[in-house]
């Protein structure tokens, strides 16, 4: 790693590090940073304590943990894909979840337990995964990337002509409850959510970035990356599910969250540069931070209310990243 590329990814985590603890001072009831210091360092008062530690910074590193595995997912897709539209909710992984989520919502497993949720939710989206890349794989010419985008679009709207149906016969408590999970929330975060996360995304994480010379080589062409002596059908297969993976988790602890998949790999590039091998991690650090801000906004703007952080993250990284690309072509 270069020194140019270990200081830029510095700069970014020491901006994570700022916006994670400004996000532990808002919200329906505000704390100065000191007290927040004091509170993590297991000083202060007890109510100041619970609520940093038992609240606010489980949903802050969970927030963390969602965005950046979106963020990682949306960087490694468009290399895999070589589309800039490409993000990870393309191939149909949210609807999946999705799927299981309301299925869950209305049969009423949700209310036997906390966990069946996530669970279900999980289990959709690993579902949309592999029924798009068993069709992928039966074109007979290794992993066709153009038929996995395809045959990713059409069973998301399979899925979600699934989803719409059974809401139909849903009552309005449970479309409420299904329509609310379906726009994105982080207010069910605690620290088990948050442990559960990690597991799952720091070995997706480490082998994705590990991958940033081959995604170079297929970013290029994969005629290209062969004879540059990439094993390509391994690397997009390996791509492929370590992504859907990362967002399968990241969807199953905190709804469907758009747009982070897409804004963040772009601005990114946008700014400095296509080389994986910086723009995987700053796509982590990037997209992590952009939806702690967002939660953040989400929990403070309309208290004692929250909004949906779905709904933050499309209102304002859409006109931030439209007001890039602008200045970017200027």
């Amino acid at each position: 790693m270069s020194a140019r590329v270990a200081l830029r990814l510095a700069i970014l985590a020491l901006a994570v590090l700022l916006a994670l603890v400004a996000s532990m001072g808002f919200g329906a009831a505000d704390i100065p940073v000191p007290e927040v210091m004091r509170a993590i360092g297991g000083r202060g008062d007890e109510t100041t304590r619970t609520i940093v530690m038992e609240l606010r910074l489980p949903r802050a590193l969970l927030a963390f943990l969602v965005g950046g595995a979106l963020g990682l997912a949306g960087a490694t897709l468009q290399a895999l894909l070589r589309n800039p539209l490409a993000e990870p909710f393309l191939l149909g992984v949210s609807s999946g979840a999705a799927v299981g989520a309301v299925a869950a919502v209305v049969l009423g497993w949700s209310a036997l337990a906390a966990w069946t949720l996530p669970v279900a939710a999980f289990l959709g989206a690993l579902l949309a995964t592999f029924l798009v890349l068993f069709v992928a794989s039966r074109t007979g010419r290794g992993l066709d990337t153009r038929v996995l985008l395809l045959g990713g679009v059409v069973i998301g709207m399979f899925f979600n002509a699934v989803i719409l149906l059974v809401l139909t016969f849903a009552s309005a408590e449970t479309f409420r409850s299904a329509i609310f999970w379906m726009m994105g929330s982080l207010a069910a975060a605690d620290w088990g959510a948050a442990v559960l996360l990690t597991g799952y995304t720091v070995p997706a994480v480490a082998v994705l970035v590990l991958m940033a010379r081959p995604l170079n080589a297929l970013s290029v062409g994969e005629e290209t990356a062969l004879y540059l002596g990439v094993r390509v059908e391994r690397v997009k297969l390996a791509a492929y599910i370590l992504s859907s993976l990362l967002v399968a988790a990241a969807v199953a602890v905190s709804g469907v969250i758009g747009f982070v998949g897409l804004i963040i790999p772009h601005a990114i590039r946008l700014v400095w540069g296509s080389d994986h091998r910086m723009l995987l991690p700053a796509s982590i650090f990037a997209g992590g931070g952009f939806l702690v801000i967002a939660d953040t906004v989400a929990r403070s703007a309309a208290g004692p209310s929250e909004l949906p952080v779905g709904v933050i993250t499309a209102l304002v990284g859409v006109p931030l990243f439209v007001l890039l690309l602008i200045r970017r072509k200027a």
